[in-house]
């Protein structure tokens, strides 16, 4: 029997998440990609809180993007705008160093494009 795709992203994101682990010193930093959005969260798997979430559905996101003209959501566009905004932010909430959860997703496209502009943030991984 064949798995489709969320079923297999599932599998591989079980398998990653037994080997990293998030603290309140440094949290880790879960990406969840939709057809169209893109959604991230700080998570302190010590007391099994959420510090911080962010995604493209947010509030600031869409006053950032609002000044700069617009951003399709679910684009790679979208993914950089929205690690430059919520880098910063997250570094001056004082969660500079995170763990890097892309949440079963390959490491490229909008998963990479968030990763990357998180890092020109200021956010270390």
């Amino acid at each position: 029997m064949s798995l489709n795709f969320q079923e297999r992203r599932k599998k591989r994101h079980a398998r990653v998440r037994k080997q990293i682990f998030g603290t309140a010193e440094r949290p880790r930093l879960c990406v969840f990609r939709s057809e169209k959005h893109l959604y991230a969260q700080a998570i302190d798997d010590y007391r099994r809180r959420t510090l911080f979430s962010f995604s493209t559905q947010g509030e600031k996101f869409r006053k950032a993007v609002s000044k700069n003209g617009m951003v399709k959501p679910g684009s790679v566009e979208a993914a950089k705008k929205l690690g430059e905004v919520f880098g910063s932010e997250l570094v001056a909430k004082g969660f500079g160093k995170i763990v890097f959860d892309r949440g079963g997703y390959k490491y490229h496209g909008r998963v990479k494009a968030l990763a990357e502009a998180l890092r020109q943030a200021g956010a270390n991984f």
